[in-house]
């Protein structure tokens, strides 16, 4: 038991934040006959951002939920995750997936858009009678009494679960606060019908170059290509929604100047791109040592160079379903959680900042950078990802 604490059991839990995170929290609780009540300030749960990638570490964890069936009718598996020249459109290496990832990691690695995961949670959310979901709720501050005042019972854990803006956060002595990482994200979609022939439905493709990547990949849903564009840039608004000002579409342009003219022209000519600055926190503390405990974005925001943001939430949502459940000291557990997940996520963001450096090198490093990936086989590329989608949540 942590000094001064009392020992605690988990009955009745509320969540704040019904993203991805909290409704993948709130289903992976109710599995284990945990009571929850989530809250979300918005008055209706509607898509944010674009396209997601779910690696086979997440999947794992919707199969459990018995959700995959209804994400495999929406989504597409692609056959290869390719690494591709911004200058030449050459690839580079490739990682198999599709099949293999089936194969080597026995779940899935799908594509599809971020609405499309959200209504297959929120669907088995709000069939499940262990589960209650309050829209409109907006809470600002951690405040326990009230929250089970709003309840009606006795409140056992609250999971803050409300994003990188977190307004929970501060309520955990030495959580580490949102920061600028210095990267912009442009994202905007291209029709199947319409798409340049450099896009390939097949693969999920990211174009490396000089301070820059650009990342593609086919949305059945919207019948498009979901694209992405990462570059250095001042901080703005902290939405997926910002337009971009005459300034801001030129920067874009401006940072991948030198690479092909094929894929600047798609920058140039992009229908609608909405510009989205990536912040991040740090390796801060989770937990408060007495029922609340922050996870996702709340908990570790990192920039996409993973691409494992939602996965890591989906993550935490088994693993701290799986850590209380049963547990005679809460307590003991969520600090327990706390330390193994720290160390994961530790490792995913090393692996991000890693992608970063090898996607945005420049001159001898990038030359150094092909040579090693030109001598590599695919199958010793996929086994440096066995630690990660390899991976098996408790839950």
């Amino acid at each position: 038991m942590l000094c001064g604490v009392a020992a605690m059991t988990v009955r009745t839990v509320a969540i704040v934040g019904a993203g991805i995170a909290g409704l993948a929290a709130a289903l992976c609780l109710a599995r284990k006959g945990i009571k929850v009540h989530l809250f979300e300030q918005a008055d209706r749960l509607e898509e944010v951002g674009a396209g997601l990638q779910l690696s086979p570490n997440a999947t794992t964890v919707l199969a459990t939920l018995g959700l995959l069936s209804a994400l495999e009718a929406q989504w597409l598996e692609p056959d290869r995750v390719v690494l591709a020249s911004g200058r030449t459109l050459k690839p580079l290496t490739a990682v198999p997936v599709g099949v293999d990832a089936r194969r080597r990691w026995h779940f899935p690695y799908g594509v599809l858009h971020r609405a499309t995961l959200q209504n297959v949670l929120l669907d088995a959310v709000r069939a499940d009678p262990l589960i209650s979901l309050d829209l409109g709720k907006r809470i600002d501050r951690y405040d326990g009494a009230a929250l089970a005042a709003a309840i009606a019972a006795q409140l056992d854990l609250t999971i803050a679960a409300d994003g990188v803006w977190s307004t929970m956060r501060t309520a955990v002595p030495g959580a580490a606060p949102a920061r600028f990482s210095g990267y912009i994200a442009w994202r905007f979609s291209v029709p199947f019908a319409s798409a340049p022939h450099f896009l390939d439905a097949r693969c999920v493709t990211a174009w490396v170059g000089p301070s820059a990547h650009l990342v593609a990949y086919p949305l059945l849903e919207a019948k498009a290509f979901n694209l992405v564009a990462i570059h250095q840039g001042p901080a703005g608004r902290h939405d997926w929604s910002t337009p971009p000002a005459a300034a801001g579409a030129a920067l874009r342009v401006e940072a991948f100047s030198g690479w092909n003219e094929a894929i600047v022209a798609l920058l140039r000519n992009a229908d609608a791109p909405l510009a989205w600055p990536l912040y991040e926190c740090g390796d801060g503390r989770w937990f408060d040592g007495n029922g609340l405990i922050l996870i996702g974005d709340a908990a570790h925001a990192t920039t996409p160079f993973a691409a494992q943001g939602a996965a890591m939430a989906i993550e935490d949502a088994a693993e701290l379903a799986a850590a209380v459940a049963g547990a005679a000291d809460a307590n003991i557990a969520l600090a327990a959680f706390e330390t193994a997940r720290r160390k994961r996520l530790r490792r995913v963001r090393a692996r991000a900042d890693f992608n970063r450096f090898a996607y945005h090198a420049r001159g001898p490093i990038a030359l150094a950078r092909d040579a090693v990936l030109a001598l590599r086989s695919q199958a010793s590329l996929a086994a440096d990802f066995d630690w990660l989608y390899g991976y098996r949540p408790a839950i």
